[in-house]
């Protein structure tokens, strides 16, 4: 259903064109995974779902795949005005 712009994150991330918030860095280490792991999660994974942000408007959306060891890992996206992909946060499933 949002093929287009999973392939889209998925150039981004290839590029190296994203940036993670405080919060996702955070929880991140709170479930001990690495930026490799939230790579993986994008370029394996498929999109559940969109959500529009309450306060921004803006669309964001839920992306579960794999982590480098194959666990379930889940990263809440989105593509900020800029054009970069912005890692709102990741979680083990």
């Amino acid at each position: 259903m949002f093929d287009r712009i999973l392939k889209e994150m998925r150039d981004k991330i290839r590029k190296r064109e994203y940036v993670m918030t405080i919060h996702g860095e955070e929880e991140m280490n709170n479930d001990y995974l690495t930026i490799y792991d939230v790579e993986s999660c994008i370029l394996t994974g498929k999109t559940l779902e969109r959500q529009k942000d309450k306060e921004t408007a803006e669309w964001k959306y839920r992306i579960n795949g794999k982590s480098i060891s194959g666990g379930e890992v889940e990263v809440i996206v989105k593509l900020s005005p800029t054009g970069k992909l912005v890692i709102i946060t990741v979680y083990v499933i």
